[in-house]
């Protein structure tokens, strides 16, 4: 029948019973599915994610500054990287590190979410935000 009509006979799916083919243009078949490749491809959107890195000992005009950049990145849909970073003896604050990235996690409770609570990895305290939909 595909010789008839000039067209192919494609194989969609070998494991069913019985095979399941089609008779169509694969040439056709192949740029319809290349373009539909590239419309998925266009509606993805790229997670880009924004770092703000404190200190154990950050002042508050310090932290109120990085909480409304903090507090922008979320808005534009990026993902937010909070850490503090411990230098030399300061290591021994671990908990005013922490402290300090549950209060930040706090106030911005209604722009975004908190997708991974602090953790202390080396010499950096990291907390992840994703913005509210």
């Amino acid at each position: 029948m595909a010789d008839e009509y000039n067209l192919d006979l494609v194989l969609i799916t070998e494991n069913a019973n019985p095979p399941v083919a089609k008779i169509l243009d694969y040439k056709k078949f192949l740029y319809d599915e290349k373009k539909r490749q590239k419309e998925m491809k266009a509606k993805q959107t790229k997670v880009t994610i924004k770092e703000v890195r404190f200190g154990p000992n950050t002042d508050d005009h310090d932290y109120e500054f990085k909480k409304r950049h903090a507090e922008s990145f979320l808005k534009d849909g990026s993902k937010l990287k909070a850490y503090v970073f411990f230098k030399g003896r300061s290591i021994v604050f671990k908990d005013q590190g922490e402290i300090l990235l549950l209060r930040l996690a706090q106030d911005l409770e209604e722009v975004g979410k908190v997708e991974q609570m602090p953790k202390l990895e080396g010499k950096r305290m990291i907390m992840m935000m994703a913005p509210k939909k």
